[in-house]
């Protein structure tokens, strides 16, 4: 969130301006009244077009932020609940710039993209003035020292009163993308106050999970674990890799690239069966157990949503058997709890072994397709029922 972000910042030397981050419209009437002067009232949640929804206010006084901060706690934003508000002072931009490092994965490079007319969406920026949206490579080998960042701040054309600020913020930035292994760090707006003074109004930081959980075990005190969605928790806690989304067939499998073809798959299949549409994203990997095919259905069986659950595995690492076995194991132990169909479709290592078991167990629920289109046809069909 904004505030996390600019936690970051001000650890790496950006100059931005914390504030005060609280839950209650009373605690924002304090805090403001601490500040003094006119605050700004902050929605916090992980989205863009916070002000356009009515999540930033600014308030004259200590009553205004109460009154602020009383409306926009507990309002959703792009399906997000705020439960908290950020406090800081009134900091009128006289310009607004856009400034970010994210990685270019197409290209195995750094980019920046650096802009003078930012604090609008940079998309907008992009499509209207292409010519003031400047993309530039960062070599991760050599990085962005003070001659990039020259460089960088050049191609931008930062206005000569905050030039060499610039040029250290930067470098400054860099430091938060590289130090704390982000895939994004951004500030929109970066702006230039009364004085000549540059600053990060505002913040956005991207954390790579990979380099986070070994790394920077301090990453973790930014999860606010209650607000989690208790399925993508749940999953995460048993090691699986899982995305919810907003439809109505579960998906299995093992391997990412399977997994994505059979979302595309599900989706077209469910055009002919009322629209309907893949539940989530579950790759159980390349070797996984039965114990972990079993972990993966409790999570799928337990979303409101899913009405049906497609069992796609091709196996390879992961024998077919094992996953049957998975199957058998997850039925037992969830009992009368489990009553969504379920479609399976098996193929490769151990195959006969695999389905042999799943005819065996005989189980109403269960229902084996041997093609892949086949079964996501009547996984789609199931959902629709």
């Amino acid at each position: 969130m904004e505030y996390q972000a600019k936690q970051l910042f001000a650890k790496h030397g950006v100059a931005t301006t914390l504030g005060t981050v609280v839950e209650t419209a009373e605690a924002a009437k304090a805090a403001a009244e601490e500040i003094g002067g006119v605050t700004v009232i902050k929605a916090q949640v992980k989205a863009g077009g916070r002000g356009k929804a009515g999540g930033v206010k600014i308030a004259k006084t200590a009553d205004d932020a109460f009154e602020h901060a009383s409306n926009i706690l507990g309002m959703e934003i792009k399906g997000l609940t705020v439960n908290r508000v950020l406090v800081t002072p009134a900091t009128p931009p006289e310009e607004e710039y856009y400034f970010s490092f994210l990685l270019d994965r197409s290209n195995r490079q750094y980019l920046c993209i650096a802009s003078v007319e930012g604090g609008v969406e940079i998309e907008e920026v992009a499509k209207t003035n292409p010519e003031a949206v400047r993309q530039i490579p960062v070599d991760p080998g050599t990085g962005v020292d003070e001659a990039k960042a020259r460089e960088i701040a050049t191609d931008a054309k930062f206005p000569e009163a905050v030039f060499e600020q610039a040029v250290e913020m930067i470098q400054a930035l860099y430091k938060v993308f590289v130090e704390e292994d982000a895939t994004l760090v951004e500030v929109n707006p970066l702006a230039r106050l009364a004085g000549d003074k540059l600053e990060a109004l505002d913040g956005k930081v991207s954390l790579d999970e990979n380099a986070s959980e070994f790394r920077h075990p301090e990453h973790a005190d930014f999860e606010i674990r209650e607000e989690a969605d208790p399925l993508e928790a749940k999953a995460k806690d048993l090691g699986l890799n899982y995305v919810k989304l907003d439809g109505q067939v579960g998906i299995i499998g093992n391997g990412a690239g399977l997994v994505m073809s059979t979302l595309d798959v599900v989706a077209y299949a469910g055009e002919a069966h009322g629209g309907v549409k893949p539940a989530n994203f579950l790759d159980i990997g390349g070797g996984a157990n039965a114990q972990v095919m079993a972990n993966g259905l409790d999570v799928i069986l337990n979303d409101p949503q899913v009405k049906s659950v497609f069992v796609n595995v091709f196996g390879g690492i992961t024998a077919c058997d094992e996953v049957a076995n998975g199957i058998k194991g997850a039925l037992e132990l969830l009992g009368d709890a489990a009553t969504k169909p379920l479609v399976v479709r098996l193929d490769g290592n151990n195959v006969e072994q695999g389905r042999a078991i799943l005819d065996e167990l005989a189980h109403p629920l269960v229902t084996q397709v041997d093609t892949m289109d086949g079964a996501a046809d009547k996984a789609a069909e199931l959902a629709n029922a």
